[in-house]
């Protein structure tokens, strides 16, 4: 549904409260007054049949005798009796609900089953969108509106703010009006039975009047429509999350009031990362860093200079930076000579630059330029504290001025009360947020860093690393199906390699005996040392139960070990099923590291992955990474990268480096298999041995979900992210014969795609892009290479005729939020045009449109692009000729099926 109608929520000019009377105490009578209050300059209609007017506004004994038929209905009832006031809403045509009664899900199971009666009655209307239940309701500063019940009113700015706590709402409010914080919107959407936090993020994202979005959260439900909206509005404007239920204890205390289950901690991080969102670990940073994000130019890195009146406050920053991971800039020794010039002999001329207590406006005025025109500052650091004839408000003005000019970020940390109150508010009108310590200003500026970051993760382009994208992926799952099949919840070690060695991840060969003759005789034909291991269907955790041993040398070693697991493991895991052992050669490696590498379902992200430190350190060190799949080879290395072992990987100490590719191939396999298979639950590889000269799995285990519902619409049920459809690949040719492959467009694709935009002329790329330029760039390429598979499909043409593997074509279709509508656009290069590349692109995206659920197809081209135009005539698209744009506008209905079109899973 996305965006559709939510219009008539945010911009209603007519209001119809449901549910309210003349009691001092109802609810409906507090949300009439506020709207009153706020200077909402529609029309309200007071609905009731209890009296004859609230706030001496004569009501309406029913929505059906209404005047006009409203914008908005706010709800505000008892809970049992919100579905029938809901069904007459629909009944009278009104399209936006907003639910403020409580009494639902979070009150029991009475309230459970209202609000499933609730649900089966908002289905019968498709187009309405309902807010609530249990919503504090809306209010939009700029608009006068207040449809809530919130004890105050925020002034009108540029953030939303979206939280699932009502009650911290109003704490927030008060909050942020004491110091000076506007918003565009607030809203506490409750249960969210219909529009949830995705639609809210895309809403936003078009909402001209919101620069940023500050997010409650905790718990998110329709994950994968999270993490979409939230990568498509962090791409150009920021989001902010606080998120409560960090640790297992608060969690819980989450997970009562809410009834809902809060997902691991560590998930939450990967996946607020994964879309760009800047997570703030403390509720006091929350409005500093979104207005610093909203205003700020972002850091291409993390190193800060510091300039200070004060010796004391600059150590404290530098202490703070360096906690946080960031980096005191080194300053250029140019700079440092300037600095030398201008500043008295006494005190640092080096970062931090102390300018002496006695620093009046001038001396900020003459430095901080100097600093500023430095190449080896990300970011810079004014502190200013009160001393004795220091004047703060002018060395503001300064300050402001300066940082107006500058190409980095610039923070301010004025140190102070009252005498500090009229600067800090002279640099805030001049946007440039100031904090009240150093400390602050560091975590604010860190933050900066952090987004930097995760954005800069959406727009990599990973190395291509070769994945078993040849395989014959179906014929893989018709092979393992039988596996997927047993009745037992888990399978065996030897079967949980089978899925590995299918997915071309290096297995260190298992044998199975079942009984000590048999495991000697396996010992002596695959050569000594050995490990034995338990071999039962009820154990997972093999060495926890005495169940393996090591370093076997010869048969009478062999036979020991095989009674001594045998009867430690039925000793410790009474009633376990002992089925044999398996036998496997001992492998070791002088400068191997062991790590593990998993994957579990995640109830609210679904699958996610886990690499860190194996072995039996596993459960000791706790240095591990999360990641969601899919996975590229930049996703991974940022994994790695952030555990403390990475140095290890690289060669440490003497140490040879291991072999990192190989590595990060694997875990990318990895990927792709837990993505193939949404019957996997868990699936543990440990230890995963990393050697100078590759990866091997010397252990297995994987459960499977024995519960998987599987509706053949969606192959990928248990991702968050959609992952690239390779169910898109299809074989065929040009016009002349040359072999052509359609598929999806993926990030490793950006070099080919700057060599055949190389290969097209300044007329083709006039006719793509509405524009010439001299050269690509890394930008341009991302945004047509790295896409969102949820809201994208871009297919290339590729084809390896003239020797070397290049794109000959790529087409996109970018639908809208409500997937409706779609922008068709191609390039064909010019060495393939004549070939009918182009045609057979947009036949191939007709199709694939029908089946995404995609109503009409738009386009625009040159009108002198008369190739091009034949082709959509020829295909039923309409033409409009707009002569003052020189660009002729197309269109075209196709029949919809809304993903009926299935596809055989792989």
């Amino acid at each position: 549904m996305a965006v559709r109608n939510l219009e008539k929520l945010f911009k209603p000019r007519r209001i119809a409260l449901l549910g309210g009377c003349d009691r001092p105490d109802n609810l409906g009578r507090q949300c009439l007054r506020n709207i009153l209050n706020g200077g909402f300059e529609g029309v309200v209609y007071p609905v009731s049949q209890e009296c004859e007017a609230i706030h001496g506004i004569a009501t309406y004994s029913d929505v059906s005798v209404l005047p006009k038929v409203p914008d908005l209905a706010i709800i505000c009832g008892p809970a049992a009796t919100v579905p029938t006031a809901v069904e007459r809403c629909g009944e009278a045509g009104i399209v936006g609900v907003l639910i403020l009664s409580g009494g639902f899900r979070e009150a029991g199971e009475r309230g459970r089953l209202i609000e499933q009666e609730l649900n089966r009655v908002v289905a019968r209307y498709p187009g309405m969108r309902v807010v609530g239940p249990n919503s504090l309701g809306i209010i939009r500063p700029a608009l006068g509106l207040n449809a809530s019940h919130a004890v105050a009113m925020p002034k009108a700015g540029h953030l939303a703010f979206i939280s699932e706590s009502r009650a911290l709402c109003n704490s927030m409010m008060d909050w942020a009006t004491e110091r000076g914080i506007g918003f565009s919107t607030f809203i506490a959407p409750g249960n969210c039975i219909d529009v949830g936090w995705g639609d809210l993020i895309d809403y936003f994202g078009n909402d001209p009047e919101t620069r940023a979005i500050i997010l409650y959260v905790q718990t998110i439900d329709a994950a994968r429509r999270f993490m979409s909206a939230a990568r498509a509005f962090a791409l150009t404007k920021p989001i902010v999350a606080y998120k409560a239920g960090r640790f297992a204890e608060s969690a819980q205390a989450v997970a009562s009031h809410t009834g809902a289950m809060v997902a691991e901690d560590a998930v939450y991080d990967a996946a607020l990362q994964r879309c760009g969102i800047v997570r703030v670990p403390e509720l006091d940073d929350v409005f500093d860093v979104a207005e610093l994000l909203a205003s700020q130019r972002l850091p291409k890195g993390a190193r800060l200079a510091v300039v200070s009146n004060a010796g004391g406050p600059a150590i404290i920053a530098a202490d703070a930076l360096i906690s946080r991971g960031g980096v005191l800039a080194e300053l250029g020794e140019e700079t440092v000579a300037r600095l030398e010039e201008i500043l008295p002999p006494v005190g640092s001329h080096r970062n931090p630059v102390d300018l002496l207590d006695s620093a009046p406006p001038e001396r900020y005025e003459q430095v901080l330029p100097v600093l500023l025109a430095d190449k080896n500052i990300d970011g810079l650091l004014v502190i200013f504290a009160i001393q004795s004839g220091s004047d703060a408000t002018d060395t503001a003005r300064v300050v402001a001025q300066v940082s107006s000019r500058s190409h980095i970020p610039v923070l301010a940390a004025w140190m102070g009360g009252e005498q500090v109150r009229r600067a800090v508010q002279v640099l805030n009108e001049a946007g440039l947020p100031t904090h009240p310590s150093p400390e602050q200003a560091v975590r604010a500026f860190m933050h900066l860093v952090s987004y930097a970051r995760n954005l800069g993760s959406l727009y990599e382009t990973p190395r291509e690393i070769p994945v078993p994208i040849g395989l014959n992926r179906r014929n893989l799952r018709k092979r393992l199906q039988p596996l997927l099949s047993r009745g037992e919840g888990y399978l065996t070690e030897n079967q949980a390699k089978s899925f590995l060695r299918a997915y071309q991840i290096p297995v260190c060969e298992t044998c199975v005996a079942t009984d000590e003759d048999e495991a000697v005789a396996v010992a002596e034909r695959i050569g000594y040392p050995v490990v034995l291991k338990v071999l039962s269907p009820n154990i997972l955790h093999k060495l926890d139960v005495g169940g393996v041993q090591l370093n076997l040398g010869d048969a009478a070693a062999v036979r020991a070990a095989y009674k001594g697991i045998v009867c430690e493991s039925q000793a410790r895991c009474t009633g376990a099923s002992i089925k044999g052992v398996s036998v496997q050669k001992m492998v070791t490696a002088e400068y191997g590291l062991e790590l593990i590498l998993g994957a579990k379902k995640d109830p609210t992200f679904g699958a996610v992955i886990m690499v860190g430190m194996g072995g039996v350190a596993t459960g000791v060190l706790r240095d591990r990474v999360v990641g969601l799949p899919p996975l590229n080879e930049r996703h991974v290395r940022r994994m790695l990268e952030s555990l403390r072992f990475w140095p290890l990987l690289n060669g440490y100490r003497g140490r040879p480096a291991l072999h990192l590719d190989r590595l990060i191939e694997a875990i990318i396999r990895f990927s792709l298999l837990i993505a193939d298979y949404p019957e996997i639950k868990e699936f543990d590889v440990n230890p995963l041995l990393v050697t100078v000269d590759g990866v091997t799995a010397l252990d297995a285990a994987m459960v499977l979900d024995k519960n998987l519902p599987i509706d053949g619409r969606d192959l990928y049920p248990h991702l968050a992210i959609r992952p690239c459809p390779e169910e898109y690949v299809r074989h065929g040719r040009s016009e002349d014969g040359a072999a052509i492959t359609l598929r999806s467009v993926r990030a490793e694709d950006e070099p080919m795609w700057h060599s055949m935009v190389a290969d097209s002329s300044p007329e083709s790329i006039r006719f793509r892009f509405r524009s010439l330029f001299k050269r690509p760039t890394h930008q341009m390429a991302i945004e047509h290479c790295v896409i969102d598979y949820e809201r994208q499909i871009a297919i290339v043409a590729e084809t390896e005729a003239r020797g070397y593997r290049e794109l000959a074509g790529v087409a996109q279709l970018i639908a809208d939020a409500n997937h409706e509508t779609a922008e068709f656009a191609v390039l064909v290069s010019d060495p393939w045009q004549g070939r009918k590349i182009g045609g057979t692109l947009l036949d191939y995206c007709l199709e694939l449109a029908a089946g995404w659920g995609i109503e009409r197809i738009v386009a625009e081209t040159d009108p002198e692009n008369r190739r091009m135009l034949d082709t959509f005539r020829k295909r039923g698209f309409s033409a409009e000729v707009h002569i003052e744009d020189q660009v002729v506008m197309l269109e075209r209905r196709i029949t919809s099926v809304r993903r009926q079109t299935i596809v055989t899973r792989l």
